[in-house]
């Protein structure tokens, strides 16, 4: 896995052997790096400078120069630090983290801006997100259900400010699913509508039914039939045969707990989730396993995490790895189009190896192949 840290280097070393340069080697790739360097989220910004330095190390090219700059997490000092560097001659940015960082960024013109932010609804024109998004993680699970042939999918989603943004991954994606589902994150309210999409009631009564009929019959085995059916919960199947759960943390094994109330269990149908950064809180609840999710590259995420670790003596999060990526891409950009026309810059259709995994470009717009894991007996498989 060694090799995966020179992939942009390699890459670099390819195109330059093959093409002509489309900048002057003595020109100066100049990039912002917006990122909160004071307030709660300091520590973030600091491990994302590192990373940016990792990357440049193993590009090994001293055409590019990174001009961090503090945003915290207000849109306002975001605006500012923004101004302040394009005055520079800055035209392109990796950054900010934040979806709420951004609301003022249409004011800066002929820049771009690569979000780290997942999110891609009401983005301001300059900003392209470059964070893992739904669309991305819904095309991986549709990729998925595909190789398995389930047949009926419902997928869930919680009342929550990114609902729309799944609504719209479903739609683009054209996943094939029977029904969709906004629910209450409430525990109580939550219950009651699993109940509902589960037919909990009616199935408990098919059970209640098949007891009474049994003992009012005449079966010479009528005791061990009871005591068999003493031991179930419900009687009757569900109709799907797979759940998508568009959640996280302590929701998600709320949503899957309230589903094995209802007897149905990850342990007869297939139950996949959104990518969850190898939580490895999962992996210890082995009551909702087997559990199923899109996510990057886990070998190289390890990979990075140690590099990162033994340079630092500090584990980097994983906008880390996605701020290192984004530097080899700018970089690997740089070499085959012309940074004057940087409105166009992310318009051409372009593919891109990095450690999290492969970058499809077009239409400044930024999506990630993901990886696809099963979690299960306390550990994590890949299956694709």
């Amino acid at each position: 896995m060694k090799k995966f840290f020179k992939i942009v280097l390699t890459i670099i070393i390819i195109y330059i052997t093959n093409h002509s340069f489309a900048f002057s080697q003595s020109e100066k790739i100049k990039i912002g790096l917006l990122i909160p360097l004071s307030g709660e989220y300091k520590k973030l910004g600091e491990s994302i400078i590192k990373s940016t330095r990792m990357a440049l190390n193993d590009i090994g090219t001293d055409n590019i120069e990174i001009y961090p700059m503090d945003t915290g997490i207000d849109p306002n000092q975001t605006l500012q630090s923004a101004i302040k560097l394009k005055n520079k001659g800055i035209k392109i940015f990796i950054g900010p983290i934040f979806f709420k960082s951004l609301i003022y960024l249409d004011e800066v013109q002929d820049v771009v801006f690569l979000s780290l932010t997942n999110k891609t609804n009401d983005l301001p024109k300059t900003v392209i997100s470059s964070g893992v998004n739904s669309l991305s993680q819904i095309n991986a699970i549709k990729n998925f259900l595909e190789l398995n042939e389930v047949k009926k999918t419902i997928f869930l989603t919680p009342d929550l400010d990114y609902k729309n943004e799944i609504k719209k991954a479903i739609k683009q994606s054209k996943i094939k699913i029977s029904k969709q589902y906004t629910y209450d994150t409430e525990p109580t309210k939550l219950t009651k509508q699993i109940e509902k999409i589960t037919n909990y009631e009616i199935r408990k009564q098919n059970l209640a039914d098949e007891i009474l009929r049994v003992e009012n019959s005449d079966l010479m085995d009528k005791e061990e039939q009871i005591k068999k059916l003493e031991k179930k919960y419900t009687i009757g199947n569900v109709n799907f045969d797979s759940v998508v759960i568009s959640d996280f943390d302590e929701n998600l094994k709320s949503v899957i707990t309230s589903f094995i109330y209802t007897d149905v269990s990850p342990k007869n149908k297939l139950f996949v989730t959104l990518n969850q950064w190898f939580d490895e809180s999962l992996f210890l609840e082995e009551n909702i396993q087997p559990l199923y999710y899109p996510s990057i590259n886990r070998q190289n995420l390890e990979t990075f995490n140690e590099k990162f670790f033994n340079e630092y003596n500090s584990k980097p999060n994983h906008l880390s790895l996605l701020s290192y990526d984004l530097l080899g891409l700018v970089y690997y950009l740089s070499l085959k189009s012309d940074f004057s026309d940087i409105n166009n810059i992310f318009r051409k259709e372009n593919s891109f190896k990095g450690k999290i995994g492969i970058f499809d470009v077009k239409n400044n717009k930024i999506y990630h192949r993901l990886n696809f894991y099963k979690i299960d007996g306390g550990k994590i498989k890949e299956i694709f």
